[in-house]
């Protein structure tokens, strides 16, 4: 069974930066898609970013592209979101999700989630 922790949320003011780190345990790192993905408060859970296996193939939603940068290092079985630039509309809890097979941005693709890390951007 794969495990997925999520860490680095918090507090900043809009124009700051933040890591959000994902570690995976379990399974094998290198063998998952891993994705994150965000819920704002009365919103429903929209996908944000992608990574494939080796990292090699990325993907952004569009609200984030430019600002916000999937990397992983499946030595460390981690997943890390650079995310620059925040802005209000940022705010939501982020999550992880990872699949062995489906790279995609709908949450119905990825078998296994996080618990999710709180992100408040201030204006």
């Amino acid at each position: 069974q794969v495990q997925l922790v999520e860490s680095g949320g918090g507090l900043v003011t809009a124009g700051d930066s933040l890591r959000l780190p994902c570690a995976a345990s379990g399974g094998t790192f290198s063998n998952l898609i891993i994705a994150w993905f965000r819920q704002a408060p009365g919103k429903e859970r929209e996908f944000v970013s992608a990574i494939s296996y080796s990292g090699g193939t990325t993907n952004y939603a569009d609200s984030v592209k430019g600002r916000f940068t999937a990397s992983r290092d499946n030595t460390k079985n981690t997943v890390t979101l650079q995310m620059n630039s925040l802005k209000p509309e940022d705010t939501a809890v982020y999550y992880c999700a990872a699949d062995r097979y489906r790279f995609g941005t709908t949450k119905e693709k990825y078998e296994y989630w996080g618990q999710g890390t709180r992100i408040t951007v201030s204006s």
